[in-house]
């Protein structure tokens, strides 16, 4: 199967959301979040590098009515070296995440068949979440390679803090399928020859509860973030223009005070509820700013999964509790195109972006922030207190204290001082510590390692 020594060739693997490269749908559900946009400007930006020959992303093939045919494509180019590869997962059906355990062994033989069919042996496989684990455990041990995996979160940090929300273990069982996640992520850690954590907080605390935790087989190698799509604003320009700011003068009585924004999937643990608390109660912190919310996309709220639905039912009985027509945007629709310049926008109004997330394995939105020059108030829990340490470029707060939290966010839009200050430290923090020319390098001395200690022991 292999071919004289050219360039590395690399595997990823990446299931379940919606996964394609261009107009990321990122937002729309559950499972069609950060991890996508990671794994495709990871493979883009190695796909650049010299001593990388191909990158192919592994993903499932799916096929409904209300879904782009892209979904559907066997292979789509990313980049010159670099593909989304399309394999059927037992159903071309769309399914959540916590479902598709019963069809991975059918995902990871239309793997193996697809790499005899591509006549070249990966020089490693690296998986992203655990249904990607199981499938490359099962691929790295037949084709005697290296597994490289990204957990992205993990079932053991879910669990308890399910069960912290008072949720009964057989609930969290039939809904999630927790116990084959776990066993699934011990396995892979018992296996894998590099685990990637983002932050050294993921590295020690969260895989720390497992059995097999083995740090000397860890790296801690944050993601970076696009400084082409994220930069911020030329003030000589006005907004007249974009589409995203007219969709969110709609909904404002004042447009032109500062920004509160809030980019999430409309997902409990986002914690939306308790920043409309901070916002709704605090008539001081509505007369400084506006609170926008881009919760991902909908068409019909009634048509969504139960869990959104519900964020989305709450968020809608706050605005009408706290009286706050007119000082809250909530636009159904957003494209990828508009999520830089909704970061721009926050930031030439000197407004503030928010992560009030209950937890935050990395927090990609806020390097994103940070490269637009937009100060940010961020939990205090995970990647944000790497990222604040690292471009001092917000504040952090205790997710479920709403007082603390509008006090905060007060103080940030109301002193330009500060603000500016913020603003300019995260634009050279990100540019040192968060961009994907510096992550690529730093994942390729660590897969030559690996490497290196594969053809010792062969």
């Amino acid at each position: 199967m292999n071919e004289e020594k050219r360039g590395l060739y690399l595997v990823m693997i990446s299931i379940h959301g919606l996964f394609r490269g261009h107009d990321m749908e990122l937002g729309r559900d559950a499972d069609t979040g950060g991890q996508i946009q990671y794994v495709v400007e990871l493979a883009k930006t190695l796909a650049t590098q010299p001593e990388v020959d191909q990158v192919d992303i592994l993903t499932r093939q799916l096929s409904e009515s209300y879904l782009s045919n892209d979904y559907n494509q066997p292979e789509e180019k990313i980049a010159d070296n670099a593909s989304i590869i399309r394999l059927p997962c037992g159903s071309l059906h769309y399914l959540r995440k916590e479902v598709l355990w019963p069809h991975l062994d059918v995902f990871a033989e239309e793997a193996m068949r697809y790499l005899k069919r591509k006549g070249r042996l990966p020089d490693l496989v690296h998986s992203h979440y655990a249904d990607a684990g199981y499938v490359g455990n099962k691929m790295a041990q037949v084709l005697e390679i290296p597994l490289i995996h990204t957990g992205h979160s993990l079932g053991r940090d879910k669990l308890r803090r399910l069960q912290g929300q008072g949720l009964k273990r057989a609930t969290i069982e039939s809904h999630y399928h927790i116990t084959q996640r776990i066993e699934t992520e011990e396995q892979i850690l018992e296996q894998a020859e590099l685990v990637i954590a983002s932050t050294e907080q993921e590295k020690e605390e969260q895989y720390g509860f497992y059995r097999n935790y083995c740090p000397e087989r860890m790296r801690v190698i944050p993601p970076g973030v696009d400084l082409k799509r994220f930069h911020p604003s030329d003030r000589k320009k006005t907004r007249q223009n974009s589409n995203i700011w007219c969709e969110l003068k709609r909904f404002l009585n004042e447009p032109d005070k500062p920004m509160i924004l809030a980019m999430s999937r409309p997902d409990i643990r986002k914690n939306i509820s308790t920043l409309m608390k901070a916002y709704g109660e605090s008539e001081e912190l509505q007369d400084a700013a506006n609170l926008v919310l881009i919760l991902g996309t909908r068409d019909d709220i009634t048509e969504m999964d139960r869990g959104p639905r519900a964020v989305l039912n709450d968020l809608f009985l706050a605005i009408d509790q706290y009286d706050l027509y007119g000082k809250v945007a909530y636009p159904k629709q957003h494209d990828s195109y508009d999520v830089p310049e909704l970061y721009r926008l926050a930031e030439k109004s000197h407004g503030v972006f928010i992560n009030p997330a209950l937890t935050e394995p990395f927090g990609l939105t806020i390097i994103e922030a940070a490269a637009s020059g937009l100060p940010v108030v961020a939990t205090e829990d995970g990647g944000p207190q790497d990222i604040i340490a690292c471009c001092n470029n917000g504040l952090l707060i205790d997710p479920l204290d709403s007082k603390a939290m509008a006090a905060t966010l007060l103080d940030v839009v109301s002193n330009r001082a500060q603000w500016a200050l913020f603003s300019k430290a995260g634009l050279q923090g990100v540019h040192k510590h968060f961009s994907w020319k510096s992550h690529s390098e730093i994942y390729l001395q660590a897969v030559q390692k690996v490497l290196s200690h594969q053809g010792e022991l062969n």
